[in-house]
């Protein structure tokens, strides 16, 4: 997130898009309802009707998976009735005139005929966004959870580049995180291509560093993302996995694909708290400690660290991943 939490309830105009707000983040949205009853405009850009949609002025029910469409029918409006920050772009943006270019054959009635949202409603939406000061941008994985999930960021990046609206009190682009302690984990180097603190493993001064904090020699190859290593494990490439707090036999897009590549595995570890779709798949499962059971901190989407304090012992078998891992 570009902005604190708090920082939600003081914006002038939200655009709400890919995120169920109320259901899979219910205190940032009750910032939303607040900047709301303080006269704030709300669009809502979503397939569904979600809750939200009862404090919007406008709601974009878009087909599923047109977000770049809709988003860049927005930023077309801006630009063709110059509502464009042109100090902003001057100062901190960098091939303007390239997104000027590739927008010159888009017509907003192509864009309202691929996201089925009329013309009108985007207009007014860019119109509402360019013009309030501040407005900021709030989506999660209705927008990343796509084959375009990449796009679709960079078509709101764009969007709010295009406005000056990121980079000030209130006004940004603030994905949600889609689950407890991922930003943490992404933070503490649980992402393919880094290192804790986001350094990259094909750096080799970085490696170097934490060879020696951890008196290891380390590979210059990046790791598999999910899909890979399901992917690699069908082929018959990859062996072996070890599965923490995670659900790919239900939560991956093809979970028959998922099943059937970890079907070819010579070993499959779970470690969780539950016996999961996955972990009814696995050779061993290992017992994890809950969030209850163990010390430690979680970070939140806005990257607050929040201390967790042990509650109870840990129940039956089960151990904290640490614990587990280290043995």
């Amino acid at each position: 997130m570009t902005n604190a939490i708090e920082e939600i309830a003081d914006a002038q105009c939200l655009l709400v898009i890919g995120s169920n707000t109320t259901v899979a983040h219910p205190v940032l949205a009750l910032q939303i309802k607040r900047a709301v009853s303080k006269g704030a405009k709300l669009i809502v850009a979503n397939p569904r009707e979600i809750d939200l949609c009862r404090y919007a002025d406008l709601h974009l029910q878009l087909i599923p998976g047109t977000d770049v469409p809709l988003v860049m029918g927005m930023v077309k409006t801006i630009l063709d009735e110059g509502l464009w920050n042109r100090e902003f772009v001057a100062e901190r943006c960098e091939d303007f005139a390239q997104l000027e270019e590739s927008l010159r054959s888009f017509g907003m009635a192509e864009a309202s005929q691929i996201t089925g949202v009329p013309i009108e409603l985007i207009q007014q939406a860019a119109r509402l966004y360019a013009t309030s000061e501040p407005s900021s941008i709030l989506y999660t994985l209705g927008i990343t959870q796509h084959t375009h999930g990449t796009d679709n960021v960079f078509a709101l990046a764009n969007l709010a580049m295009a406005t000056g609206q990121i980079g000030k009190h209130a006004s940004g682009v603030n994905p949600l995180r889609g689950a407890n302690n991922v930003q943490g984990a992404c933070d503490m180097g649980s992402l393919p291509p880094f290192f804790p603190a986001y350094q990259q493993v094909a750096d080799p001064g970085v490696r170097e560093k934490f060879s020696k904090a951890w008196g290891v020699s380390l590979s210059d190859e990046q790791g598999l993302t999910i899909e890979e290593m399901v992917q690699a494990a069908h082929e018959g490439s990859l062996k072996a996995v070890y599965v923490m707090g995670e659900n790919p036999a239900l939560s991956d897009p093809d979970v028959n694909h998922v099943r059937a590549a970890f079907g070819k595995l010579e070993f499959l570890v779970v470690q969780d708290i539950f016996l999961t779709e996955t972990a009814q798949l696995a050779d061993i499962v290992l017992p994890a400690a809950t969030f209850a059971e163990k010390e430690g901190t979680f970070t939140n989407t806005e990257r607050r660290v929040q201390r967790v304090r042990q509650a109870i012992a840990p129940v039956g078998e089960a151990r904290q991943d640490w614990a587990i891992i280290s043995e």
